[in-house]
């Protein structure tokens, strides 16, 4: 097959490509040639997707089977590339996130059929946030491509070359070792996928031309917090003791959930479907998840090759892992609940 993919350098879309390229594919990427290296092997178009003349160049003179844009952010920039790409492909997959469902994290055992946060397909950058944005640009496909489509939505995805830097900051602050603060309960199940897995549930449905919609989160139950954090500190080799703080002394210390303390929220009402979304239809489909523990160990092996003052722990918007300080000052505090002043 012929594929376009929207982005191609960076993690989700670096994983996408590259899966793509090994199942003998054709792999034209289009991106601003920014955020990573084009892979070895793809046809890389440089260009910015919100420029109609770079589209423009992009689609002048070429067809693909399909395409898979998994840089779109904002409706309206979504909706320009789908009209200036449409007769020129036959299949357009658009990679979404579990956070266009307004339901999520609070009800439980979400999938396909729960409602998305409501845009329209031409909203603006400031209509609304991150998964608002995402359900709009969902419709821009849905509404507006003239072939098959279909929508993916990942839940929290890890992996080799994760630019969000959630699991490369654990694994950095356990590498240090010592007394490592650990957040919550170390019991409770968590659900997580891999970027690869993602990457090759999608290229195979873009191949049979699948349409609809998938939630790709992973197996539910398929690590606790605990298990993840333990699978660090034997990947690292680095003896760190994980010092286990409840939720509620947590949240009494101002700790930030899921930025401070990655992929961590408070066990309440209002997240208690945050690891319980349904990946059944997804799975049926072919969708298969490796070990979560292999995921941490291959994300350890790219990850400890790269100097820790050039690891991306993710972006001057959204940053993750706590200040050591504060961290310290929390284990005190843990350390001297209940003894007299």
């Amino acid at each position: 097959m012929r594929i376009l993919v929207m982005g191609g350098s960076v993690f989700l879309g670096r994983a996408i490509a590259e899966e793509a390229l090994s199942q003998g594919h054709e792999v034209t990427t289009f991106n601003r040639g920014k955020s990573g290296a084009d892979l070895p092997g793809v046809r890389a178009v440089h260009g910015d997707r919100e420029v109609g003349a770079d589209l423009d160049r992009l689609a002048e003179g070429r067809e693909w089977d399909a395409v898979i844009d998994v840089s779109g952010r904002t409706p309206r920039v979504v909706l320009d590339s789908v009209r200036r790409l449409s007769g020129h492909a036959g299949h357009y997959t658009f990679i979404s996130s579990i956070s266009a469902f307004p339901d999520w994290p609070v009800k439980t055992g979400l999938d396909e059929s729960f409602p998305r946060h409501e845009c329209p397909p031409d909203a603006e950058a400031g209509y609304g946030d991150y998964g608002v944005l995402k359900a709009g640009c969902e419709r821009a496909v849905e509404e507006h491509f003239d072939g098959k489509t279909l929508i993916i939505d990942p839940g929290l995805i890890l992996g080799p070359h994760e630019n969000v830097g959630r699991l490369p900051w654990w694994l950095t602050r356990i590498a240090r070792g010592g007394r490592v603060l650990a957040p919550g309960d170390p019991a409770r199940p968590i659900q997580l996928i891999d970027a690869r897995d993602i990457a090759a549930f999608t290229v195979a449905q873009a191949a049979t031309g699948g349409t609809g919609r998938f939630l790709t989160s992973g197996i539910p139950g398929n690590a606790t917090y605990g298990s993840w954090l333990a699978d660090c500190v034997e990947v690292t080799g680095s003896g760190a003791e994980l010092v286990w703080a409840d939720d509620r002394f947590l949240l009494d210390q101002g700790v930030e959930q899921w930025t401070e303390f990655p992929c961590w929220l408070a066990d309440t009402p209002e997240t208690a479907g945050a690891w319980t979304p349904s990946s059944a239809k997804a799975v049926a489909a072919g969708l298969t998840c490796r070990p979560v523990s292999e995921t941490v160990r291959d994300t350890w092996a790219w990850l400890r090759d790269i100097p820790e003052d050039r690891r991306s722990f993710g972006s001057a918007m959204l940053s993750h892992g706590i200040d050591p300080e504060k961290e310290a000052r929390i284990l005190a505090a843990w350390d001297a609940r209940g003894l007299p002043a």
